[in-house]
């Protein structure tokens, strides 16, 4: 592994950096084994106790996993950052009703637009499988943690189809923090079914080739829908 010599100043930060920059250009690939902590401060010139704290770093923030007394490795998970660190991140913010649904809408709209734009024939596919699975939900009946999954993997999967990472990242982030919220006004039969019915018309619209309508639609649906968080 090549890395370039660090300077004096800020030693930990420029470590984090340049581990960083080859975690999400691909050069380390998931699942890939790193030196361990004395070759890692000789490539970089600095102590070991630098490569420890810039370790540490990178695992808080989800790039790299740590694991006692067998090394550090590339996250599987594409460098999510863990949840109870964007909590705790967060944890005054979240208190904020109306600060949370306007990032919701602000975040969720963009990524579903930028899915839009983006789309295949295979993610069309998809999006209508996910559709016909939230119509056979019986808003009365349905399991609450059953029903927050599964809308949590349809934002996952529209985020990682929307053909921008930063996008997708965001949307990993307000899945986290929008959880809580989410989960009382679901709590509600008649809000499961606006929900289901609303995200079934949003994922049937992506078959529509008028953007226009499709941006209508979700539009529509943070309008009545996700709007219901200023009343909980």
């Amino acid at each position: 592994m090549q890395v370039e010599p660090v300077k004096k100043e800020t030693l930990t930060e420029q470590v984090m950096s340049q581990l960083a920059g080859k975690i999400t250009s691909g050069e380390l690939e998931p699942g890939e084994r790193l030196p361990d902590e004395r070759s890692l401060a000789t490539m970089f010139g600095v102590t070991r106790s630098r490569i420890r704290e810039a370790l540490r770093a990178l695992s808080l923030i989800g790039l790299i996993e740590i694991k006692p007394g067998g090394g550090s490795f590339v996250s599987e998970k594409g460098g999510q950052i863990p949840r109870e660190t964007l909590l705790w991140s967060f944890h005054r913010e979240l208190s904020n009703v109306s600060d949370l649904y306007d990032a919701r809408r602000l975040i969720e709209e963009t990524v579903y637009l930028s899915c839009y734009d983006h789309r295949t024939d295979e993610v069309v596919q998809v999006l209508q499988r996910y559709s016909e699975q939230l119509l056979e939900l019986d808003p009365a009946s349905v399991d609450l943690d059953d029903l927050l999954d599964l809308l949590d993997e349809i934002d996952t999967y529209v985020g990682e189809r929307c053909g921008n990472g930063i996008y997708a990242k965001l949307m990993d982030t307000m899945i986290v923090l929008r959880h809580d919220s989410a989960r009382r006004i679901l709590s509600v039969p008649a809000s499961s079914d606006s929900a289901i019915l609303w995200r079934t018309r949003i994922l049937k619209a992506f078959n529509q080739d008028d953007r226009e309508i499709f941006a209508s639609t979700v539009d529509s649906f943070f309008t009545s829908s996700v709007k219901q968080l200023t009343e909980f």
